[in-house]
């Protein structure tokens, strides 16, 4: 292959035709990865394509595929490990998909900041809506708003009920059995739980789930007082129960909340697990890295994402097919050193 000349302007895929010695079709399928293209001939396209410096227009290819290849996220602003998480997970499946994302956060979760964030993204050619906010009001609030475009939200089940939301989930409530079945099973009876934000779907589920258990065995309940997601929660709430007196085991709504606890009893010259037993929940990659290191329940944000990307694409590629079904993954408990006999 010839090298090709320097351009002026931007290559084109009859540039790229030119200096492979093929058509502008024969580039077409190779950047479509068909497999009707002999292997030489791909090599020589792809060199083009190198030496060039030639980048798709996507713009152009979505105009002649009459699809934006674009869709909308709608997520919250939090840092936290489970939406950033998951939030970048559906971003790589959407750029291998063939899919690019516009991503609207909103810091307040009223009608006003909901209803911007949608007019921003419905506002631009999006073919569909992925949701990752995981509060009943946001999501409830967009069967409320007339969408042209499917919305996938990353909720709990309960969100079957919501009209035009397709909910994709982690199974909240085995996640929280499993966590305090272990417990049980290692013979504690006095387990306390911190409480994760009351407003989020997940911290719900995970505080109603122990509070059935807790009910089931006829066990006594301790209060949560103080709730959120961050590690000040663990360590507030921490120092509470040391004072009021240790349960022999805690259920931690998430893992940095687990981490606070540990700073707390360590200042209290308690030890995990021979003083107290501690179970988290979302096996952040520290997880393992604590000392001791944490009993948790492993959250597969990374096929999460993926699934929910996967499920906006089957209704976007079938708007006029009956609803799709809710989706969920199980969770797993990941046995570590925080948790013993009492």
């Amino acid at each position: 292959m010839a090298r090709p000349k320097r351009l002026n302007r931007p290559p084109s895929i009859l540039d790229v035709a030119a200096a492979a010695g093929v058509s502008h079709q024969t580039v077409s399928r190779v950047l479509n990865n068909s497999k009707n293209v002999l292997p030489q001939t791909r090599e020589r396209v792809q060199a083009a394509i190198d030496e060039l410096g030639y980048r798709r227009n996507s713009a152009a290819r979505a105009l002649a595929r009459h699809k934006s290849e674009m869709i909308g996220v709608i997520t919250t602003t939090s840092l936290d490990y489970g939406p950033s998480s998951i939030l970048m997970e559906v971003e790589l499946a959407a750029r291998a998909s063939g899919y690019y994302t516009a991503v609207a956060p909103i810091e307040d979760y009223d009608d006003s900041s909901i209803e911007e964030a949608l007019d921003h993204l419905l506002g631009l050619p999006v073919e569909g809506l992925v949701v990752i906010a995981p509060l009943r009001d946001v999501a409830a609030d967009m069967s409320k708003k007339d969408i042209p475009v499917p919305v996938v939200a990353v909720t709990t089940q309960e969100m079957g009920e919501v009209a035009g939301v397709i909910p994709v989930a982690i199974d909240q409530v085995k996640g929280a059995r499993l966590a305090l079945e272990h417990l049980y099973g290692l013979g504690h009876r006095d387990i306390a739980h911190i409480a994760g934000q009351a407003e989020f779907f997940e911290a719900r589920h995970r505080e109603a789930t122990w509070r059935a258990f807790m009910g089931e065995r006829a066990l006594a309940i301790r209060e949560p007082v103080a709730r959120g997601w961050d590690f000040s929660i663990g360590y507030e709430e921490g120092r509470r129960l040391l004072a009021e007196g240790m349960p022999s085991a805690v259920f931690c709504a998430n893992d940095q909340i687990a981490l606070g606890l540990y700073r707390a009893l360590e200042e209290a010259g308690r030890s995990v697990p021979s003083d107290v037993s501690i179970v988290g929940f979302d096996d952040m990659p520290a997880a393992r890295y604590y000392s001791p290191a944490l009993t948790t329940i492993n959250q597969d944000f990374a096929s999460l994402g993926r699934l929910v990307l996967s499920t906006l694409l089957e209704a976007i590629d079938a708007p006029e097919a009956a609803g799709i079904a809710p989706k969920s993954l199980e969770p797993v408990l990941v046995v570590r050193d925080s948790t013993a006999r009492p």
